[in-house]
Order: C-alpha cells, then structure tokens, then sequence
C-alpha cells in the first residue's frame, strides 16, 4: 500500500478512536495504533482534549472537526461520510472550485511549491460532490475560491448549521440488507447447480444418443449382411431387435 493511502488509513483509524472516547465514554487508543501519538497532540493543541488534568476538553462543548485535504475521489470523501453516520454526526463538504492556471499561479507564490504537474494531475482527476447522484452529499456546497465574498461566510455558516441540525442517522436496514443479500446468494448457489446439473444430463444424453446410433448402425448392418444371433426368437428382426434392447441397458 502506498505511503499516503497507509497515512490516510491510520488517520481515519485515529479519528475513529478518538469519536468513540468521546461519544461513548470508550477508553482512548493506546500508542501502539499508528499516528496515535501525533493524533493525540494535534488534538490537545485544538482543544479538543485536555491539556492537563482537570481542564475542560471538546466535551463539554459544542465540536466541530475541520479535515482539510483535497479528498479528490468521492469514495475518500464517502469513508467520512460513514464514520459520521455510525456515530450520528452531522456531515457537509465545502469544495473550492479553482481554474488550473489560478491554482499554478498561486502555487508559484508558495515558498515551498509542489511540482505543477502533480497540480494539472490532480485537477484531472478531482471528482467534485454530485448532490442529483449521491444522496449523502446532499449537505455541499461550492464556492468559487478565486473570489472571496462576504456572502461567502454566510452560506458557510448556513452549511455548519443545517449540518449540525441533521445528524446522519446509523444505516439500521444493514441487518435487513445483509439477510436479503444472503439470500440472493443462496437462491444464486441453486440456480448455478440447477444449471450445471442440466449442462451434466444434456451432455450425457447428446453422448448416449451417440453411442445408440452407434449401436443401432452396427445391429442393421448385421442384419444386411444375414448375420444371425442365436435368442429365442426364430424371426430374425425380432432377435436384432431384442439384441439391440439388451445392448441399450449397457450405454
């Protein structure tokens, strides 16, 4: 796994972590989970964890947890999205729309500038939020990042607000759902063996009707030829044909 899908990882691993302390009363992570510790002190730094014995922490207020990355594929977007409906927190996207040559013009300006072809990539690749495609991006909104306008804050804080105000409700057809899938899955495992069975009694068939022509070419051509076979019948149709039965028993 790459170095930066490994990060992501054990950031989310430490996110997980630290919702489930605060919301269940669950005791923290200790530092054998990975990223732990820089977690933990990014976190005191903010406020959301005490400093020092007795100091109030992210508890016994109201919180709000900033991630600020790019998340230019929905599907990282969406692990949040799922974090934050297994815990029944409110979820919203803030996406900032910059043209490409904004975004290598401020990047210049940076004293520690990334390669600009690492920029023109990532422009090609960001997927921005589909609110008609996908229900659970529904909170989002998109803002024009070259021009900062006072309506600007507003709409954000409308955002943080409506977000705060709908917590995402836990997924309680999951059980519902996974039965309804073991199902299908089962009535699936029949109609393969159904099918298979038939490909089986097909191809047995077409090979037995192979071998009775076969048979019946062979039993006609001695009876051409004037060959006889002693049965008990003087009629010598009558004694190919019972030949002929006896043999079918054997195919």
């Amino acid at each position: 796994m790459p170095g930066w899908k490994q990060s992501r990882r054990e950031l989310l691993q430490c996110l997980e972590g630290f919702l489930r302390a605060l919301l269940t009363g669950a005791p923290l992570p200790g530092p054998a989970q990975p990223g732990w510790e820089r977690f933990l002190g990014c976190c005191r730094r903010q406020g959301l964890l005490p400093a020092a014995e007795g100091e109030p922490g992210a508890a016994s207020r109201p919180l709000l947890l900033l991630l600020d990355d790019n998340f230019y594929y929905q599907s990282m977007r969406y692990e949040l999205y799922q974090l934050a409906r297994k815990y029944s927190l409110g979820f919203c996207q803030l996406f900032l729309e910059c043209p490409l040559e904004c975004c290598l013009q401020r990047n210049r300006l940076r004293s520690d500038p990334v390669p600009e072809q690492t920029i023109q990539l990532m422009a090609r690749k960001i997927e921005m939020p589909d609110l008609r495609k996908n229900a659970w991006e529904q909170h989002s909104l998109i803002l024009n990042s070259s021009d900062c306008i006072s309506e600007d804050d507003e709409q954000i804080m409308n955002l943080l607000a409506t977000a705060l105000e709908n917590p995402e409700r836990p997924n309680e057809e999951d059980t519902e759902q996974k039965e309804a899938a073991r199902a299908i899955c089962a009535a699936s495992a029949v109609h393969q063996a159904d099918q298979a069975c038939r490909r089986v009694i097909s191809q047995a068939m077409q090979d037995a009707k192979e071998e009775l022509n076969k048979l019946k070419a062979q039993f006609l051509e001695d009876l051409r030829q004037g060959k006889t076979l002693k049965t008990q019948y003087s009629d010598p149709v009558k004694s190919v044909i019972s030949s002929f039965q006896h043999e079918t028993t054997n195919v």
